[in-house]
Order: structure tokens, then sequence, then C-alpha cells
């Protein structure tokens, strides 16, 4: 029995950096409004195809509003979608389906994926689809943005893609807060 509490108090100081720690995840996806809109091919009927769904316990308020306020007051972009949530991530690839707008045979006006995998910076996998959708419910037409990058965690990324641009923050929950630099040391 001893020896059981020993193991059991042994992996309780090795296996933190084995779970997942939780982080918030806030997006903006934009409209560049000077470049021409770029149709693509519909999106596909299985856009979500291995993708978690977004509960409604882990939607969060977003925190970036003020960012909102200013892309839409200078008038060069749309604001298409904005979301925050939280979620466990860790070096294993997580991949979430986020939408916006009235599903219409499993499709939405806005619609989408991101993967996520934390390391020393976070790789970010972004797939959405700004779709036109008919009177009967189909998808006639699609914007796409498809862009991968490594962003770095506490900061805003932009992630280009011509006409459709995805701002993201990913923030750690668990992590202390940056500490301020001592009154001594000035710029």
């Amino acid at each position: 029995m001893r020896l059981f509490r020993s193991l059991t108090l042994l992996l309780t100081l090795v296996a933190p950096s084995a779970f997942a720690d939780m982080y918030q995840v806030e997006m903006i996806l934009v409209r560049q409004n000077a470049v021409p809109a770029i149709v693509s091919r519909a999106a596909p009927e299985d856009w979500a195809a291995g993708a978690q769904r977004l509960g409604a316990d882990s939607q969060r308020t977003p925190a970036l509003g003020g960012v909102v306020e200013k892309l839409t007051a200078s008038g060069d972009y749309s604001v298409l979608m904005h979301k925050a949530w939280q979620q466990a991530l860790d070096e294993n690839p997580v991949k979430i389906a986020v939408s916006e707008g009235r599903e219409q045979f499993g499709q939405f006006p806005i619609e989408g994926t991101l993967t996520l995998k934390l390391g020393r910076f976070t790789d970010v996998d972004a797939q959405f689809w700004v779709n036109q959708i008919d009177g009967n419910g189909l998808v006639t037409a699609s914007e796409r943005l498809k862009q991968e990058s490594h962003t770095k965690n506490g900061q805003l990324n932009y992630l280009d893609n011509g006409h459709l641009a995805l701002l993201i923050k990913i923030t750690s929950l668990s992590a202390p807060a940056p500490r301020e630099a001592p009154p001594e040391i000035v710029d």
C-alpha cells in the first residue's frame, strides 16, 4: 500500500507535463475590402470532418472588442466572425469546427476548422469558407481562407490570405502573467 502511495505521488509530480494546459483562443475572421474577393469552389459538405464542435460551456466572452471596433471603423475591413473559447492544448493536434449563422443542410454562411498544436509556438492550420447560400439552402459559391502559421502565444497574430484574413490570439489560462520590467530597466 505504501508503494502504491509513493507511486501515486511520483506520478503527480512527473505527469503534469503530460496533461494539456487550458488556453483561451480568440479569433477574428475579416474580409479586406480593398482586395477583390476570390470565389472558389463551394465548401465541401464534410467541411468539419474529424473536428470537435465547440460546446456552449467552452464559449467565452471575446476580449478583443477594441480591435474589432478599430477594424470596422477603418472601413478597410469587414468583420465576418468574432469568437472566443477555452480549450485544452498540448503537443497533439486538436481540430475544432467553428461556424457562424443559421445551419442549412449541414452548411453555414461561415464555417471552418482550426487545428492547433502546442509547441514552442502554437502551430495553427486554419481553413474557412464564407459561403453564398441560395433560397434552397444550397451553397452556390464560397470564398476560402487556407493558412498555416506558427503563432506566438499571448500575442495577436495576423494570418493574411489575400482578401480574407484571420487574427488569432492564444493565451494560456494556467501560466502566470508576464511580470513587468523592474523600474531601473528603462528603454
